[in-house]
């Protein structure tokens, strides 16, 4: 996954944190996080000058044990993330988050797979 950003550090910085992803490669204009160097999935962060305009067309949905969200939520807000209302109701069962560049992703109820 690529993301487009202003701050390469910052923000790979920030997602490091945010999913306890070491930093695999740091050169001048791109930043790879990832579990590992071999995983099948990591992010790449890249420079562009263009402003984020709309709502992404793709975001992460984390979650956590029952016991820990909010204590999770806390610990993400003090890394740099914003609340974000996107017309919620306050009855989903998802948090809307941005990242330090306004790019959206919710903390989801706690959940024991990916679908259930």
């Amino acid at each position: 996954m690529v993301i487009d950003a202003h701050d390469l550090p910052r923000l790979a910085r920030f997602w490091s944190a945010v999913l306890d992803w070491p930093i695999l490669s740091e050169r001048e204009r791109e930043i790879v996080i990832g579990p590992d160097e071999t995983s099948p999935v990591g992010i790449c962060f890249m420079p562009s000058p263009d402003q984020k305009r709309t709502k992404n067309r793709i975001h992460l949905d984390l979650t956590t044990g029952a016991h820990d969200r909010e204590e999770e939520i806390q610990r993400i807000l003090g890394l740099g993330a914003t609340r974000v209302d996107i017309g919620q109701t306050g009855e989903e069962s998802w948090l809307v988050l941005a990242d330090p560049e306004g790019n959206e992703f919710c903390v989801v109820r706690p959940k024991q797979t990916l679908i259930s």
